[in-house]
């Protein structure tokens, strides 16, 4: 069975910048529909982008333009880089694959102000 594992989170002041990893283990991400989430602390998970080999990257609106995701499939990983990070974007981001659906077990991003 697949499993994701997420790498790449930490603490970081406003306006920094981080790169989530998202590899998978006993398998390969290179065929599936992937997604990036994210659950503040008290609130629901979001949907903060995907990325599909046939439609390409998608992203919510509070995240366009500062966040880019991308996936070396030579590497079978799936990345997310986050610049210009707001204390909002603080929380739990898990990688998820649509189809089998697979959660990785989240990396902590916290942007203090």
């Amino acid at each position: 069975q697949v499993q994701l594992v997420e790498s790449g989170g930490g603490l970081v002041q406003a306006g920094g910048s981080l790169r989530l990893s998202c590899t998978a283990s006993g398998g390969t991400l290179n065929y599936y529909d992937l997604g990036w989430f994210r659950q503040a602390p008290g609130k629901e998970r979001e949907r903060v982008s995907c990325i599909s080999n046939a439609a390409g990257a998608d992203y919510d609106d509070s995240v366009k333009g500062r966040f880019t995701v991308s996936r070396d499939n030579a590497k079978s990983t799936v990345y997310l880089q986050m610049n210009s990070l707001k204390p909002e974007d603080t929380g739990l981001y898990y990688c998820r694959s649509y189809a089998p659906n697979y959660w990785g077990q989240g990396t902590q991003v916290t942007v203090s102000s």
